[in-house]
C-alpha cells in the first residue's frame, strides 16, 4: 500500500471527475506548468488498496517537464463509485474502464502522445488493457511500475489471503486497526493517517476481495505482451518486496523493454523516491520520440544500482 508523504496538491493540479462511457471516476489532473510546452499525457492506475493520491509526489516534476498527469481511482476505489457486486471487479471490467478513460482523455489531448502507467496491481490491469485493445492502441507507451510477471510473492499471498478471510468477519474498521498493529514504517502525519484510514473505509469490499484474489492467481502473460509493437518501461524500487527485483528485470528482458531501478525505494518508488522515478519516466518518454525501434527495445535506463543476485528475498511490508 503506497503512502503519500503529503496530501497537498501542487500548482496546476486539481481534483476532478473524469466522465466516460463507463461512468464517472475520481481523478487528480495536473497539466504542464505555464509556459512549458505540452509534450504528453500519462494515465496512471493505482495498485491494491491504492488510490490516485499514490501519484501525488510525481505530479509536480511531470508538470515541469510538460507532461499532463491524470491519476485515477479505479471503480470502487476510494472516491470512485462502484457496485457491491463481485462481477463488477473482474479484470476485464477494469480493463474496459481503462479503455474508456483513455478515450475520454484522448478527446481532450489528441495532439500529444498518451502514455499508460500502472503501479503494482494497476500494472496487471495496464498490460491486460494493452493486450485487449484493438489496434491502433491509444497509448504511445506502457509502463509497469513495481508490477511483476505473474502472481504476487508467496509471503504477500499469505497476507492477502488473511485479509480476504478476515474482512467479512471483522468488518473494515476493526480489520484496519489490526492491520495497523503490523505496520513497521514510521507513523505518517495525522492528516495522512486519517486519509489512509478513510481510503480503506471508502473502498468497496468486493473490489478488495476480487482484486486481491486476482493477485493470487495472475498468470504470466509476458510472452503475449512482448509481441506488441509498443515501447515499454519496467520500473521498480531497489528493494521491492512484492516481486523481487531480479524477477522484474527478467521480465523487462523478456519484453525487450527499458528498465529502471530506483534507489532508496521499495514497492512504491512513486512516493519513496519520486524525483528519481520522475526522471526515469521522463527520460523514457523522451526517448520514444527520438530513438529507433531497436533502441526502444534495449533496457538502458537505470536509476540506482540493482541489488546483488543473492538479495532475492523480499523484505516485510
Amino acid at each position: 500500500m503506497s503512502r503519500p508523504p503529503s496530501l497537498t496538491l501542487p500548482s496546476g493540479a486539481r481534483a476532478c471527475r473524469m466522465e466516460t462511457s463507463r461512468g464517472s471516476f475520481a481523478a487528480l489532473d495536473c497539466g504542464p506548468l505555464d509556459g512549458v510546452p505540452h509534450t504528453g499525457t500519462v494515465l496512471m492506475l493505482p495498485g491494491f488498496i491504492g488510490s490516485k493520491e499514490d501519484f501525488l509526489p510525481l505530479l509536480a516534476p511531470l508538470s515541469a517537464a510538460g507532461i499532463r498527469a491524470v491519476a485515477i481511482d479505479g471503480r470502487g476505489q476510494h472516491e470512485s463509485p462502484g457496485p457491491q457486486s463481485a462481477q463488477a471487479y473482474a479484470q476485464h471490467e477494469l480493463v474496459a474502464d481503462v479503455l474508456a478513460l483513455s478515450a475520454a482523455i484522448s478527446e481532450t489531448a489528441a495532439s500529444v502522445p498518451l502514455h499508460l502507467l500502472g503501479h503494482s496491481m494497476g500494472g496487471h490491469i495496464a498490460r491486460a488493457a494493452a493486450l485487449s485493445a484493438v489496434p491502433p492502441r491509444p497509448w504511445a507507451t506502457v509502463t509497469l511500475m513495481s508490477s511483476g510477471p505473474a502472481a504476487i510473492q508467496p509471503d504477500q499471498q499469505k497476507r492477502i489471503k488473511l485479509l480476504i478471510q478476515l474482512l467479512p468477519v471483522l468488518g473494515k474498521e476493526q480489520l484496519w486497526q489490526e492491520m495497523q498493529k503490523l505496520e513497521t514504517r514510521e507513523p505518517p502525519t495525522a492528516a495522512v493517517a486519517d486519509f489512509l484510514r478513510q481510503r480503506w473505509l471508502n473502498t468497496v469490499p468486493e473490489q478488495l476481495t476480487v482484486t486481491g484474489r486476482q493477485l493470487l492467481v495472475e498468470p504470466d502473460r509476458v510472452n503475449e505482451l512482448s509481441q506488441l509493437s509498443l515501447p515499454m518501461l519496467v520500473v521498480c524500487g531497489q528493494e521491492d518486496y512484492a516481486w523481487p527485483v531480479p524477477q522484474q528485470l527478467d521480465m523487462a528482458t523478456r519484453l525487450g523493454a527499458h528498465h529502471a531501478v530506483i534507489a532508496d525505494s521499495s514497492h512504491s518508488p512513486n512516493v519513496e523516491n519520486p524525483a528519481a522515478t520522475a526522471r526515469a519516466l521522463i527520460s523514457f518518454w523522451e526517448s520514444v520520440g527520438t530513438s529507433t525501434r531497436s533502441d526502444l527495445r534495449r533496457p538502458t535506463i537505470v536509476q540506482g544500482a540493482p541489488p546483488a543476485a543473492d538479495e532475492r528475498e523480499p523484505k516485510p511490508a
